[in-house]
């Protein structure tokens, strides 16, 4: 970005920086006005995007601190896309620096929680394996199988109750969170993802899956977690998401 571009941009996001010379409106006067009232409109269309993305942030800490917060918070990161959709993606680690909030510490987990549902959402699709594909593996080969899944799965681990402050900041009806660890999985099995609570164990079995591992190894990945772990729920899970998109028998790669 030329110094130009860059002062320009500055003064677009920062309402007290002055307005950068040599702009003019259509009739070649000085810009004035007509770049205060561009620049307002810049600021709130950044500001619903963060909004529409973050409203668990919204309810957490209020319309009006969420407004004060979004405006520091554009200031520091101007889009990097012209996609407005996707105008966010620092501001969990931004929440979490946010010293103001240091009291609040769960933001940032909360917040990422939130954008990995927007990055599920616009994920691409990839059709689903039938249920019964697995059921026809003989238990040596499905041990040794690797499973591929959708590009719309997300996983979050967190040391709070991150999905319990998430479901009680968004639904009224919600319980108060207990004070306990929680990892979260999203699919994306018709239009809208879905955000489930893991079970113990659940997360290190995705997570292994996702990195290629073999069932049999995710497994013992997510038994070295949870000595209970339940292999027939987690599996249940993941086909009822439709997050299951290939099985590869051993030796065999993906296409």
């Amino acid at each position: 970005m030329s110094p130009t571009q860059t002062v320009f941009h500055r003064a677009l996001l920062d309402g007290s920086a002055p307005i950068p010379d040599g702009l003019s409106d259509g009739q070649g006067r000085a810009a004035g006005r007509r770049f205060d009232v561009y620049r307002n409109n810049v600021a709130v269309s950044l500001t619903e995007a963060l909004e529409v993305g973050f409203p668990a942030i919204r309810s957490l800490i209020g319309p009006e601190n969420f407004k004060k917060v979004a405006g520091l918070y554009l200031r520091q990161h101007p889009p990097s896309t012209p996609m407005i959709m996707q105008y966010g993606t620092e501001f969990p680690d931004f929440l979490e620096r946010f010293a103001p909030l240091s009291h609040l510490r769960y933001l940032g987990d909360v917040a990422r929680l939130e954008q990995a549902q927007r990055e599920a959402y616009h994920a691409a699709d990839r059709a689903p394996v039938e249920a019964d594909r697995l059921e026809r593996l003989s238990p040596d080969l499905m041990a040794q199988a690797r499973l591929e899944l959708a590009p719309a799965l997300r996983v979050l681990r967190s040391p709070w109750p991150v999905h319990g402050i998430w479901r009680y900041a968004c639904d009224g009806g919600a319980p108060k969170p207990s004070a306990v660890a929680e990892d979260v999985l999203i699919t994306r099995p018709e239009f809208d993802p879905v955000v489930q609570l893991l079970p113990p164990g659940g997360a290190v079995f995705v997570t292994a899956l996702l990195s290629a591992q073999s069932l049999s190894d995710a497994v013992d990945a997510a038994l070295g977690e949870a000595q209970d772990f339940d292999l027939a729920g987690m599996l249940s899970l993941l086909l009822t998401g439709r997050a299951i998109t290939a099985i590869f028998p051993p030796k065999e790669q993906a296409t």
